[in-house]
């Protein structure tokens, strides 16, 4: 099985997102950038990011401050929202080697019905195959998510591999025993970890799918 992280993987639409929080965050008083609020935010759990702006800041954040963000996100998904360069033919391309395909993100399923519906993805995605780490109150980076996706197919965590932008996402997916491919700027730090693969853009992901299928069938035979 093959599951897909949604912003920074499919839409790109992470940084938008985060920029959203860096103005909550000035507004409360933490005098915080756009890009440092992007590097400390992105694949963030809302409650964990409320409750760091609530310490820097020093305030008290009402008690519905993540939903009220998650509105203002949502609307902005809506019309704003773009799939990440190469998203669309990646998915595509997945999807023809016959292998089951599902998406585990921390985003809600609103914010990811807005995005997938705006950029046209979900032409392409079942929608009870979408998972929100969010709703099921299964944050990344706990393994939870990847795992209940992984068992909605019956398929064992050692024959899922994760497409992740972040390292939360990656961090999930070895805590659940999967296989990942981060997708990030070689130039750019990542955790380590051995069995880490990495790609710089989409176009690179099904080949390497393809390599990886043709070691296991080479081994089980």
């Amino acid at each position: 099985m093959v599951i897909f992280d949604c912003d920074g993987v499919l839409v790109d639409g992470e940084y938008l997102s985060t920029c959203i929080m860096a103005q909550e965050a000035r507004k409360y008083g933490w005098n915080i950038t756009d890009a440092q609020a992007n590097k400390l935010f992105t694949g963030g759990e809302l409650a964990k990011i409320r409750d760091r702006i609530a310490r820097e800041s020093g305030r008290e954040l009402p008690d519905n401050w993540d939903m009220i963000v998650q509105n203002r996100i949502v609307t902005m998904m809506k019309t704003d929202a773009q799939t990440v360069d190469g998203a669309e033919d990646m998915l595509q391309a997945t999807l023809a080697l016959g292998l089951p395909v599902r998406i585990g993100s921390n985003s809600s399923m609103a914010e990811m019905d807005a995005k997938f519906s705006s950029t046209g993805l979900d032409q392409l995605l079942e929608e009870d195959r979408i998972h929100s780490g969010r709703d099921l109150d299964m944050p990344k980076p706990r393994p939870d998510l990847y795992l209940y996706a992984a068992e909605q197919d019956n398929i064992p965590p050692g024959n899922c591999i994760v497409l992740e932008d972040s390292d939360a996402g990656v961090e999930a997916a070895r805590l659940a025993g999967m296989a990942c491919v981060l997708l990030r700027d070689p130039a750019q730090p990542a955790p380590q970890w051995p069995g880490l693969f990495r790609i710089a853009h989409l176009s690179e992901f099904v080949p390497l799918l393809r390599r990886i299928m043709t070691e296991q069938k080479q081994v089980a035979a």
